[in-house]
């Protein structure tokens, strides 16, 4: 079945803090698992685990405000708090009083951030390609690069991001950025670099897991910053593991299910 394919789903339409919510969500049983994209994407890119999970339990997928098919905030807010709180409208919304919280990159800094304020929530976290701090010398530089000449960095960050993807990954991935606006697209790097994910990840105790790529890793990456955490790494794919190799992915997430209660 194609990547572009959709899974089998209950689609949710729930009342965020910034407008209406998407939910992708389908399956029942066990210890509910909640996915969250990543800049520029979408509930779409958990198809294969959303798939290989709902035989046996519930799986969700949320598009964050600004994706896929939610509202942009009216207001233009998408610090990684409020990223956050659209996840915490979900939850509570769907009545999930206890689940997994699985998120991609940007995603993945929005699961800390709502992990380190309800934490006896989160039974485990999954953090894949999610980023640490990046010194804000470094961050300035890259936002004043981007704000002159957008489209020129904008295409060399996705290019290389997307170096390893197979064909129909980087259509997807590229359709999904397509549809966010620039100065949305703006607004949620900056909100990003001005995110310290240390605090609440400390916060949070429970088990954590770490899923990188050979792409983004710096002496800020997260596995730097917090080395006591386990790391997998899924080498030969893009920044998307788990649309470029869903059977490694979904190993990795099943064995880190297995040991989760």
């Amino acid at each position: 079945m194609s990547l572009l394919s959709s899974a089998p789903t209950q689609a949710a339409t729930v009342k965020g803090p910034a407008g209406r919510l998407h939910v992708d969500d389908g399956g029942s049983g066990g210890l509910p698992v909640v996915f969250v994209h990543s800049f520029g994407g979408s509930s779409g890119h958990w198809f294969a685990p959303l798939a290989h999970l709902r035989p046996t339990r519930r799986a969700l997928a949320i598009d964050l405000r600004g994706h896929g098919e939610s509202d942009p905030p009216a207001a233009g807010s998408y610090a990684v708090v409020d990223l956050a709180a659209d996840i915490a409208a979900v939850v509570d919304s769907l009545g999930l009083e206890r689940f997994v919280l699985v998120g991609h990159s940007m995603g993945g800094a929005a699961a800390i951030a709502y992990a380190g304020a309800n934490p006896d929530r989160v039974a485990g976290l999954v953090l894949i390609g999610t980023p640490g701090r990046t010194p804000p010398e470094q961050a300035s530089k890259i936002m004043a690069s981007m704000e002159a000449d957008y489209e020129t960095v904008s295409q060399d960050y996705w290019k290389r991001l997307l170096t390893g993807a197979r064909p129909e990954v980087e259509e997807r991935v590229r359709s999904d950025m397509a549809r966010v606006p620039q100065d949305a697209s703006l607004a949620m790097i900056h909100a990003l670099f001005d995110y310290d994910p240390l605090p609440a990840l400390n916060a949070y105790h429970g088990t954590k897991l770490l899923v990188d790529t050979d792409h983004g890793d710096s002496p800020g990456a997260l596995h730097n910053l917090a080395p006591d955490i386990p790391r997998e790494v899924i080498a030969g794919t893009s920044h998307w593991p788990q649309l470029d190799k869903p059977e490694p992915f979904d190993r990795i997430l099943d064995d880190f299910l297995a040991k989760t209660t």
